[in-house]
């Protein structure tokens, strides 16, 4: 077997690998890839296909076996241990925060490692679990070179408009800004959309990426000009326990109640969003079956914000020539897509309804002045790539 990448995505109940071989013609093939979901849940559960697509595992864990990262990583190891008989060259991993300094994928040392968990209070949620698998690297497998893919690197090729806060200087040089998130995947997109409509890549596209996590991205040339988020993955479309764009002046009056910062910080990740507008849960289908009122109004506010963004990002582009849908919720939910549309037809959108119950790769009828796409997203393929082209950079 060649040299083998492994890529990591630590989030905080899903644990999802996938392995890569480096070819003779220096491209990377894809191996497996797998899954641990439900992790500290009572029904996790470990997955594992091949390249084909072919299921290698598909078993229910106790519990007890996956009752957190560190154990779900355990049985993520054990298993690859046996399946591929040298260890990898190095590891990929996703970070979700890069902060001002991080523009690229890095090597890890102890010290970028140091700076990483100085910004474990920008993104509470997601940048400790990241870190977590590269800690357990260095622990057991020091030998290993690690690499750092980061969510916010995508989107520095912004303006110094679009980055900053009306806040004054000090706080900008402190780092209080607009950084974006979900980079991985808009750049998986802008460079699958290179190679399948290469002449929607080189336009005005808008992209949505649309799951438990939600933003837009304003995209020219595969570069990216305005994206939803900002400072932390609170800001913009609301999600599945985020409440989205929200006045500040809500905290401080929070704070004015006398809730404290965790309390605040709990319910601000997770008690907020589609969970906290519904009461009933965080998860889009669930949503979409209830004949709760509450249920339709969660439903509602989500794809009203959300077509509102992607009209505003409008301004970043200067016009718009073709929006895509991807992640869990944009790939496979025809109905919130055809809302985010309807909300958009006096831009000249036109859905095809039959293409859209297909998830087809073009959902837009042939008269719509603005062509619509459903692209699935493939952030461990990207983080796999800036893994390799940063090792070859210092090799």
């Amino acid at each position: 077997m060649n040299d083998v990448i492994l890529v990591v995505n630590a989030g905080s109940s899903s644990l999802k690998f996938q392995a890569h071989e480096i070819q003779g013609d220096k491209t990377l093939a894809l191996i497996l890839g797998g899954s641990l979901t439900g992790i500290g849940g009572s029904r996790p559960a470990f997955k594992v296909t091949d390249a084909s697509g072919e299921c290698l595992v598909n078993r229910q864990l106790e519990p007890a076996q996956a009752k957190d990262l560190g154990a779900a990583q355990e049985i993520m190891a054990g298993w690859l241990q046996e399946r591929i008989p040298q260890p990898p060259i190095a590891v990929g991993h996703r970070i979700v925060h890069g902060g001002p300094k991080m523009s690229r994928a890095v090597l890890v040392t102890r010290e970028i490692l140091d700076y990483l968990d100085e910004l474990v209070p920008l993104a509470p949620l997601h940048q400790q679990n990241n870190l977590a698998p590269v800690r357990v690297i260095f622990e057991h497998w020091p030998e290993i070179r690690q690499v750092a893919c980061f969510d916010t690197a995508f989107h520095r090729t912004q303006s110094k408009v679009v980055e900053r806060f009306a806040l004054p200087q000090e706080y900008y040089d402190r780092g209080v800004r607009r950084y974006g998130f979900h980079g991985l995947s808009y750049q998986y997109i802008a460079s699958r959309l290179r190679e399948i409509l290469p002449e929607v890549a080189a336009g005005r596209v808008i992209t949505a990426h649309l799951g438990s996590g939600a933003s837009a991205c304003a995209m020219v040339n595969g570069v990216s000009q305005e994206t939803t988020m900002g400072f932390t993955a609170l800001d913009g479309l609301p999600m599945g326990t985020r409440p989205g764009r929200l006045d500040a002046g809500v905290v401080l009056w929070m704070l004015e109640q006398g809730m404290e910062h965790d309390e605040i910080q709990d319910l601000l990740y997770n008690g907020s969003g589609m969970k906290g507008l519904s009461g009933i849960c965080n998860d889009m289908r669930t949503l979409l079956a209830s004949n709760e009122l509450s249920a339709r109004l969660a439903v509602d506010y989500f794809t009203y914000r959300t077509a509102e963004s992607i009209a505003g990002l409008c301004v970043a582009t200067q016009g718009l020539d073709a929006l895509v849908f991807t992640a869990g919720v944009g790939e496979n939910s025809p109905e919130i897509r055809a809302q985010v549309c309807n909300h958009l037809e006096w831009m000249g959108i036109r859905l095809d309804p039959a293409a859209n119950a297909a998830n087809a790769l073009t959902i837009s009828q042939p008269d719509s002045r603005i062509g619509v796409y459903v692209v699935p997203t493939n952030e461990e393929q990207i983080i796999a790539q800036q893994t390799y082209d940063t090792l070859t950079g210092v090799l």
